[in-house]
Parts: C-alpha cells; structure tokens; sequence
C-alpha cells in the first residue's frame, strides 16, 4: 500500500523533531545538526504543514515540543536509527555486510577477540563493528545488530544462543589473605571487604549459598567492570569473585589465591542476542553459525 506523500516528511525535517525532543532546546538541535536555529524552525515549520497538526509551542525565543509532538518523535526515532543503520551496512561492505556487535568489555576482550582473527579468516567479506554496552538496551533505538549478554535469556524481542556457562572463584592476594587469617570456613569471608560488580548485586549472596552459608551479609566496594574489580584485588583492596578465566593467570602466577573454595558455578550465561527481525540478516547468519562452534555448552539451539 502506498501512504499519501503528507505521510512520508523528509528526513531533514524529522530529525530536526527527533533532535529537539531529545537535546531539549532549538539551539543544542542546530549544533548537532551543523545548522543554524532558524534553519531547525524552518524545518519544523515544513513539518507542520505537511501533517496538518501543530508541533511546538514558542514561547519567548524558545520552542517546545507539544506532548503529542514528543511521543511522535520518540516512535521516528527508531525509524531513523534503522535507517542510518542499513545505510551504514550497506556502504561500509556492500558485498559481505557488516555486522555492529555490542560486547560486555571484560568477556569479550579475553573471550571473543581473540578468536576473531579465525572468523576473519574464513569470512574476510564481513566487517565486524564492535562497542561495549554493560547492561540490555533497546535494539530499535540503538545502532546494533547484535550482543553478548550475560544473565539469563529474557531480553524481550530476541532469539539466543548460549555461549558458555559462569564458574566464579573467590580470590585475593596472597599477602591480603595473610593479613585476615586464619580463614577456616567460608563465612568468616564476611567479615572482610567482598569486593562487588554492580550489574551482579546477587553474585555474592548465592557464592555464600553454593558453600553452605544462607542469609550472607555482604559488604564492601562496588565496581562496574571486571578489569577494576581485579585491579582493586590485586592491589590488596578485598577479595573479589572472579569469573575463572579472569582468574586462572594470576592464580597460576602466584599473585592471586583462593580464599575459600574452588570453582563455583553460578546461574546465569552469556549469550549471544538479536533481535528476532534481524535473523536471517547474512553476516549475523555467518557470526552466528560460527559463533556456535566456539560456544563450550551443550544444548546450543536459539530458545
């Protein structure tokens, strides 16, 4: 079905609409559009006409968005990130594609980089693009194609495929461990600073649960990543529960120990996502595909 032209503005027009809505105010718009501020009024002006609705609101030398304006800006918005994003595929690599990964800093540093000259090898006509994100978004308002996530599988609109299971260990210096003896059960962790990542508030409670000690109490810093929470450790902060492959080196070298335990498997996964609309897309087919050959789970299917 063909909509009537009134239906269809012009981009110009309503990215002015997405970019007021969105910066609050004509002046901010103009800048990040590298245009002047009667230029962005003209464009709302146009916009205006063209629907036949009122957009603004002037007051003094300002414009506001109407309430109906702002929620008919924020559903373009994920129209016009879709089509800067098709654009971007589409000159980037016309032939092969290109795929815009979000990956969790620490786990796709140390897990997926390194593995990604073989991906390169045997797809070359593919451009992977990649950015870090720490927690879920919104696929239709930000650029990605995919993500690796880590929890459990309910990103709403997605489809997944299981990457590996966790198994976390809790460690600290050698000389930290010194300092706080004797430790001679798991709960007399408690009285030292546990050091905690903030996208897993539960991951210490249920360490003290798999070792036997229920209502644990936790205390102590808060840190957003991985690579600090290990820097933190390692300079004698706390002791800190480390995914295993964060671990193993420095445990191998002697600069980290176990100060309670061996590998505890915890609830969660990582997991490769997208949403369910780009699932035949070619070069998230091929990552995909490949992808699943480097996952160490069993049971691999999308769920």
């Amino acid at each position: 079905m063909t909509l009537p032209r009134r239906f269809l503005p012009s981009i110009a027009s309503l990215r002015a609409l997405e970019a007021l809505d969105r910066l609050g105010s004509a002046t901010a718009a103009a800048a990040e559009l590298s245009q002047t501020q009667s230029a962005v009024s003209r464009q709302l002006k146009t916009l205006e006409d063209q629907l036949g609705v009122g957009l603004v609101v002037r007051q003094g030398r300002g414009i506001y968005l109407t309430p109906e304006a702002a929620d008919y800006a924020d559903k373009i918005r994920g129209a016009l990130q879709q089509i800067a994003q098709a654009s971007l595929k589409l000159t980037t690599d016309p032939a092969g594609g290109s795929l815009s990964l979000a990956i969790l800093p620490t786990f796709g540093m140390r897990w997926l980089v390194p593995r990604l000259a073989e991906f390169a090898r045997l797809y070359p006509e593919v451009t992977i693009n990649l950015s870090t994100r720490l927690k879920p978004f919104n696929f239709v308002t930000e650029p990605f194609d995919a993500a690796i996530h880590f929890g459990k599988h309910d990103w709403l609109g997605t489809e997944a495929l299981r990457l590996r299971t966790e198994r976390v260990v809790a460690v600290a210096t050698p000389e930290f461990l010194a300092a706080h003896a004797p430790i001679e059960r798991a709960a007399d962790l408690m009285r030292l600073p546990l050091l905690q990542i903030e996208t897993r508030p539960g991951a210490w409670p249920a360490w003290f649960e798999a070792q036997g000690v229920t209502g644990a109490k936790v205390s102590g810093t808060i840190y957003d990543q991985f690579s600090t929470i290990t820097q933190a450790a390692l300079h004698g902060l706390g002791v800190a529960l480390l995914p295993d492959y964060l671990a193993e080196q420095d445990l191998a070298t002697g600069r980290f120990r176990s100060a309670w335990g061996d590998k505890t498997l915890i609830s969660g996964a990582y997991y490769l996502v997208w949403p369910v609309q780009n699932a035949r897309d070619p070069a998230l087919c091929k990552f995909r595909d490949w992808l699943a050959g480097q996952a160490e789970d069993e049971d691999l299917l999308p769920r």
